[in-house]
């Protein structure tokens, strides 16, 4: 009697852990496996990253003068720039040439950018205007617009007004062609959409077409700022008589190659200063947008 209930018990017991054992597995067979997912964005941005490509620069550019790689009669040290720098802000010619280049610069940008808007809305709103304008455009934008100064030289004169003119037409191509592009590119629906909805030509503009433009003008605005400067470092060689350009050009002659250095790292930080703050505007204006680079 004793031995059958003995192994009546061991018989339940063996039963009871294999039935509790399926359900253990079970539960480890539907426990959620977490996998490893390789990110395909380029993940946060890195604070101050555009800077740290310049740092690296000046970082190897000391590092070879420091050991005696670069002539320095040809690449002088940064040290030796930052000193002839500050020389020539002492001696009050540095600050009277930036603010010279700065009023070219802004004047030619300011006409520039208002043609382009202008002439690009013109064109990407009416078939007339496109007829009119796209052709003409093209055709100036196919001509080199340094080589048209020794016309314009002619037609204004050899003062300030061919060298505003001459970075207006820098400025306005890159800006035409890219809000352009981007006022062909919207999507044919949203103007089905505005027509269906029965709003105005002003609204539709408003509503419609300056917000589907903006990604693209703001690429055309960027260009733009960067050819304003390219333009104004060549046009300030050219009978000026103050202007970074000029100052470059005259340090050229009596071989100071130092002088020539400090204008280019000036030019250098107004294209990285501006370009930097339309890509600040650029974010704030287009912060609806979820792109890879926000």
């Amino acid at each position: 009697m004793t031995t059958t209930t003995s192994n009546t018990s061991h018989t339940s017991n063996t039963s009871a852990a294999s039935a509790a054992a399926p359900v253990t597995d079970r539960k480890e067979s539907h426990r959620p496996r977490r996998r490893r997912r390789r990110g395909l964005s380029p993940g946060r941005p890195l604070p101050a990253s555009r800077l740290i490509g310049p740092a690296l620069l000046v970082a190897l550019w000391a590092a070879a003068s420091a050991a005696g790689q670069l002539d320095p009669g040809a690449i002088p040290a940064p040290w030796t720039v930052l000193g002839t720098a500050g020389r020539l802000w002492s001696a009050g010619t540095l600050p009277t040439d930036i603010l010279t280049s700065l009023e070219r610069a802004a004047y030619g940008f300011a006409i520039g950018l208002t043609a382009g808007v202008v002439l690009a809305l013109a064109s990407g709103l009416s078939r007339v205007g496109e007829a009119l304008i796209d052709g003409t455009v093209q055709l100036n934008r196919a001509i080199p617009t340094l080589g048209l100064i020794p016309l314009f030289i002619l037609w204004l004169g050899i003062g300030e007004t061919f060298k505003i003119a001459i970075i207006a037409i820098v400025v306005y191509i890159p800006v035409y062609l890219n809000t352009h592009a981007a006022l062909s590119g919207i999507d044919s629906r949203f103007v089905e959409l505005a027509e269906v909805q029965g709003l105005s030509r002003f609204q539709f503009v408003r509503q419609i077409v300056i917000p589907g433009a903006l990604p693209g003008f703001f690429v055309g605005l960027r260009l733009a700022v960067t050819g304003s400067w390219l333009g104004l470092v060549v046009l300030e060689q050219i009978n000026a008589t103050s202007g970074l350009g000029y100052m470059m050009f005259q340090a050229q002659n009596y071989g100071q190659s130092d002088v020539i250095l400090v204008g280019l790292l000036v030019y250098g930080v107004f294209g990285l200063i501006s370009d930097s703050a339309v890509r600040l505007v650029e974010r704030r204006v287009l912060s609806w947008r979820r792109t890879l680079s926000s």
